[in-house]
């Protein structure tokens, strides 16, 4: 915002210099502040945590998100996420069938996307040869932008900032899955002796549809 400062006439007789001074400077400190009411910063919009997502900015909220994709029983798979394609051309098998974790799937991720790109784009051919077409939206399924986990808010160390977590995205045969895995830090440890095990990752499945 510019501020225009009127100066007195040549006809008429000046004010001394400190007047003038004083006079400029009261209208410069006013435009400034008027600019100043109507400007935001983009922390105005931001919620509570964005910088410390910690136990005391409760529940857990999340503006950036880590993103990975798989697909199982399908003859043919793309997924379209952040304008990133994920792509299988051969037969896929079912997860269980390779001998791993669910989750384990799913440690590959495309880190750090603000939310939301627009929806994911699915076309994929299940097991029984069908085509099949979807868009799914994550700005709709996580508008609430809570971090999806299990555990208690008591059991998590003050002051421990909780990372973005990975949303998950799975095509089983006709079967879209969304889930959320979150690295929850904990007070203890999860495997008694294992002491690298103070976190939880709960695999937590959001959203489900079948076609």
């Amino acid at each position: 915002m510019t501020a225009h400062v009127m100066h007195p006439s040549s006809t008429n007789p000046r004010p001394p210099h400190h007047v003038r001074s004083m006079f400029i400077a009261s209208i410069l400190l006013l435009a400034i502040q008027g600019c100043s009411a109507t400007m935001t910063t983009s922390s105005d919009h931001m919620p509570s945590g964005e910088f410390d997502n910690t136990v005391s900015n409760w529940p857990l909220k999340f503006l950036r998100h880590d993103f990975s994709s798989k697909c199982f029983n399908t003859r043919d798979c793309t997924i379209n996420y952040n304008n990133f394609p994920h792509h299988w051309d051969e037969p896929t098998s079912s997860w269980q069938s390779y001998g791993y974790d669910h989750a384990e799937f799913f440690q590959t991720a495309e880190l750090s996307i603000a939310n939301f790109p627009p929806p994911a784009k699915l076309d994929w051919v299940s097991k029984d040869g069908s085509s099949h077409h979807a868009t799914v939206d994550m700005a709709e399924i996580f508008k609430d932008r809570l971090i999806r986990h299990n555990v208690p808010r008591e059991e998590i160390p003050e002051g421990v900032s909780v990372v973005n977590p990975t949303i998950a995205l799975e095509v089983d045969d006709r079967t879209v899955n969304v889930y959320m895995i979150a690295h929850i830090p904990t007070k203890h440890l999860q495997k008694p002796g294992n002491k690298y095990s103070d976190f939880r990752e709960d695999m937590i499945k959001v959203y489900s549809k079948t076609y």
